[in-house]
């Protein structure tokens, strides 16, 4: 996918692209939006996205994403009563 195709569906959904900028090894583009969510987009297609909106874009771009870790019930005891 392109990075104006991107874009343009990420910002269908009512984020907001804030930053574009070239990757420092000029090999494809680093975006961010508004809700926290920065895109990384190579001149090859290949794209990598994380920060707090990344599982919503990844959804919107169809790629797939990183599921967080279920937090675990600390109100029970250790089985050593702590």
């Amino acid at each position: 996918m392109d990075v104006e195709k991107a874009i343009a569906l990420i910002s269908a959904a009512g984020i907001e692209l804030t930053d574009r900028r070239r990757i420092a090894t000029d090999e494809g583009w680093s975006l961010s939006f508004s809700n926290g969510t920065e895109l990384q987009i190579s001149d090859t297609g290949k794209m990598a996205v994380s920060g707090k909106g990344a599982e919503t874009v990844a959804r919107l771009l169809d790629l797939p994403s990183k599921r967080h870790r279920a937090k675990h019930d600390r109100s029970r005891p250790h089985s050593n009563g702590s």
